[in-house]
């Protein structure tokens, strides 16, 4: 079994964030291992809302300050946080869903931001993001015609 993309410290913060209802979504590769890319990154970035929001420390406070995460306040060639949160989807951390930002929208990020690291793992991205198109077209193809397709988004 493949390690988990985050640690304990870090998904117990995400957690203390979700119960405080704290706006913010995962960005970069851990939001892109979080939708099963094989990507390793040593941190996790998280986009805020609201920088001042005291609820950001209490969550903090709650673990103990065991972890800080790496703060974004601007993506490379995206929109502004409210824009980019329809651009997002939920993963399941637990009993918890996260907000994440999607594969393609990681991509415009790595291709805009242009530096070597990120252009390491661009093709990765491409390969991971082409191959989920696939899956989901063939999902839709599954669908006669004149029938209505249920998505469970539970």
């Amino acid at each position: 079994m493949a390690a988990p993309p985050l640690s304990e410290s870090e998904l117990n913060f995400l957690r203390a964030l979700k119960r405080r209802k704290v706006r913010f979504m995962v960005v970069g590769l851990s939001a892109a291992a979080l939708q099963g890319a094989p990507v390793v990154t040593q941190d996790v970035d998280l986009w805020f809302e609201d920088l001042t929001d005291p609820r950001i420390g209490e969550a903090l406070r709650e673990v103990h300050a065991a972890y800080v995460a790496d703060i974004v306040l601007t993506m490379n060639g995206l929109n502004t946080f409210a824009e980019e949160m329809s651009n997002c989807v939920e993963v399941s951390l637990g009993s918890q869903k996260v907000r994440v930002l999607g594969l393609d929208r990681i991509l415009t990020s790595k291709r805009a931001a242009n530096r070597a690291k990120d252009r390491l793992v661009i093709p990765v991205l491409e390969d991971v993001l082409a191959v989920a198109n696939i899956a989901g077209k063939r999902k839709r193809s599954r669908t006669k015609p004149g029938q209505k397709r249920i998505v469970n988004e539970n």
